[in-house]
């Protein structure tokens, strides 16, 4: 396959995830809206954001981190070189697999919650009654990671079928089911917090039936097959256990700094949660979109061998990463407390809660850029079947979140817990890096720079206009929704405009062929004619 077709190829794989993400991120936004507003910030919220991190954490290893990036490369080889049916085969044998093991896993999970709930809460033993309803939360939460677990195989197998759109939906299944159940079941609940783990576990089942449907009709269903000799199942065995950790450096990151937040004052746990939620928007939008698009890409040119286009392919993500991450730093950074103000303040949510939010979530806002190199790097690794490098490079950028966040916390409290998750996610990326250029060869970075330079200014310019704007705005009172709204509208808007005209005066590549492709598909659509897009030349 071309590098163009390639090009294209991630082009629309992330612009359908990204649709169909950015209506699941709405419907999370709204989300959290609605529990900060029942809830507040404090004891119940901090009981069920940290319960809601065992699960999930174990899910990166299971699910998203290493099943994913262990099974997607595999199957792909599999589909392409020997067909549908040996396709379907090894994926059933996976499915078994996984099936077992994350049953007894949840199991031993839901039995073991309180030791669970102590190692990742510790500091919560000082207040009377929160590691009891946390041990509850988690115990009712924990099979959500069975279901997500086999909804990520079931993504990958999707994912390569070239099917983008319904598995990106998922997470807005969940979000409706949390809300559902925040408003419909608190009131009958005791405490009424169990109702947003209610709507967990109800979510997780909702998410994981959407997608068989669709896999029925495709002839890739799976059914149990406990052929566990098969060399392809070992081969994916001996790939996801050292990535385990590698690939969810990130999530582990965050569960130490709850951990280290819950030593801190009440309501740190749920500060930290609502800005890191706001921090995942663009980046659950774009960056995991366009690391999952990349990651078939990636591993179809690493079954053939052809490290060039492999390279190419990185470098034109990196490109697109940049593009996007950088003026959604500022953005976040500069919205921040408007945010907060218009979709989460109210009496249990007030203005001292959302400047401490805020503050977390600005600490966090360099992390987009970071993170989204981290996203894009580890699944080259994964694609050249090397899960040994990023495991390594993980246990020691987790050493250096947990050092910083021990001693910034003591000076800046919760704020410092999330400026330190952000370094330590650029050590990873730096490190990430050093270690792939070591392993392919020149990674074309002088080239990438010299595209990448220009979005400073750009951004700079953006980010004044935005600065300007939102100075209109009284964000620190409750009430006139409708005028706050509006200029924090008006200030996104006319940002993404200027950066928008920013690339096009600057010549931005990255952003020039974004718009050259939509406007090639819709000649297309008139004309019948192919689209094109510049290539690298």
């Amino acid at each position: 396959m071309s590098l163009l077709s390639e090009k294209n190829r991630i082009y629309k794989a992330t612009g359908l995830m990204g649709i169909a993400t950015g209506l699941s991120r709405v419907a999370g936004l709204i989300r959290d809206m609605v529990i900060a507003r029942l809830f507040g910030a404090g004891f119940a919220t901090d009981a069920f954001f940290l319960a809601f991190t065992i699960p999930n954490l174990f899910r990166r290893f299971f699910a998203e981190g290493s099943m994913s990036a262990a099974f997607v490369p595999i199957f792909s080889e599999v589909y392409h070189l020997r067909g549908r049916e040996e396709a379907r085969r090894f994926a059933s044998k996976c499915w078994t697999l996984l099936f077992i093991v994350l049953t007894v896993f949840t199991l031993i999970g839901i039995s073991g919650s309180p030791f669970l709930v102590k190692m990742f809460g510790a500091g919560f033993a000082s207040i009377p009654g929160k590691l009891g309803l946390t041990d509850l939360l988690n115990r009712v939460m924990f099979p959500y990671l069975l279901f997500v677990s086999l909804l990520a195989l079931v993504t990958g197998i999707l994912n390569v079928l070239d099917h983008y759109f319904l598995p990106s939906l998922s997470p807005l299944f969940l979000n409706l089911a949390i809300i559902s159940s925040a408003l419909i079941l608190s009131p009958f609940c005791d405490p009424p917090v169990l109702a947003l783990a209610l709507g967990v576990l109800v979510g997780g089942v909702v998410q994981l039936a959407a997608q068989l449907p669709l896999l029925k009709k495709k002839g890739m269903l799976p059914g149990f097959n406990f052929d566990f000799r098969d060399p392809l199942v070992k081969k994916t065995l001996m790939l996801m256990v050292p990535g385990i950790a590698g690939v969810a450096i990130y999530q582990i990151n965050i569960a130490v700094s709850r951990l280290l937040a819950s030593f801190l004052a009440e309501g740190s746990v749920s500060y930290l949660y609502y800005a890191q939620r706001l921090f995942e928007f663009p980046q659950g939008i774009f960056i995991a979109s366009l690391a999952q698009a990349v990651l078939p890409a990636m591993s179809r040119q690493s079954a053939v061998n052809d490290l060039d286009e492999l390279k190419n392919s990185l470098r034109f993500s990196l490109n697109l990463i940049a593009v996007i991450t950088i003026p959604a730093a500022v953005g976040l950074t500069l919205c921040a407390i408007p945010v907060f103000s218009i979709f989460f303040m109210d009496r249990a949510f007030d203005f001292q809660d959302v400047r401490m939010t805020a503050f977390a979530l600005v600490a966090y806002a360099p992390g987009l850029v970071l993170v989204g190199v981290s996203r894009v790097l580890v699944p080259v690794f994964f694609a050249l079947k090397d899960t040994r490098t990023p495991v390594v490079i993980s246990f020691w950028t987790l050493l250096v979140s947990a050092g910083l966040g021990l001693l910034f916390m003591q000076f800046w409290q919760h704020i410092g817990l999330a400026a330190a998750v952000t370094l330590a996610a650029g050590v990873n990326s730096l490190l990430l890096l050093f270690a792939l250029r070591r392993k392919i060869g020149p990674l074309g970075g002088r080239s990438l720079v010299r595209e990448i330079v220009p979005l400073f200014p750009v951004s700079a310019v953006m980010g004044s206009v935005v600065w300007g704007l939102l100075r209109l705005g009284n964000w620190d009172s409750q009430g006139a929704l409708g005028v706050k709204g509006l200029i924090l509208f008006a200030a996104v808007t006319t940002g993404c405009l200027v950066f928008m005209a920013g690339c096009m005066v600057c010549r931005i590549e990255a952003a020039t062929q974004a718009v050259a492709l939509v406007k090639n598909k819709m000649l297309r659509r008139g004309s019948g004619t192919p689209p094109t897009v510049k290539g690298d030349g």
